[in-house]
């Protein structure tokens, strides 16, 4: 590992247990969830059919699909520690926890508390990091879904 991989790793190694930051908000609106649909095959009414949400879903509209908010983890991670902290690799590498809490109505704003829970030196330059990653709704207190996600970083 070059001088720059283990300033890093000595950095990721101080921050466990810590908040590493929280992203900025991404609006969820029905054009994303639509290519979502397109991308995936997940044409469920209650994410693409607008009129028929209207009047049978509870939330009087369409909701993201939970695979396309866990998906704006990616995007997170990069904003809030993969970009800020210099790291040039990372490859998702798993979730060892998932749970979604409650649905994201079209129109809402998400953003992505992310905290480093742990660390682990996989030789090679290369570290496994493990980050709980909170999704928060715009003025709601129950979080969309909270994510343990595993990524590999290498030097």
């Amino acid at each position: 590992m070059n001088d720059g991989g283990i300033a890093l790793a000595q950095r990721i190694q101080q921050a466990i247990g810590q908040e590493l930051g929280v992203s900025s908000w991404m609006e969820i609106d029905q054009a994303r969830i639509d290519q979502f649909a397109v991308s995936t095959g997940d044409h469920q009414w209650i994410h693409v059919d607008t009129a028929r949400a209207a009047l049978e879903s509870p939330l009087g509209a369409t909701i993201a699909h939970g695979y396309l908010t866990l998906s704006m983890l990616a995007p997170a991670a990069l904003e809030v520690f993969v970009g800020p902290w210099g790291i040039t690799q990372a490859l998702n590498y798993g979730l060892d926890r998932v749970r979604f809490l409650a649905p994201v109505k079209v129109g809402s704003r998400v953003r992505t508390r992310i905290k480093l829970i742990a660390a682990e030196d996989k030789g090679g330059g290369r570290i496994l990091v493990t980050t709980e990653n909170s999704m928060e709704i715009e003025g709601k207190d129950k979080p969309a879904l909270i994510a343990q996600a595993l990524a590999m970083l290498m030097s």
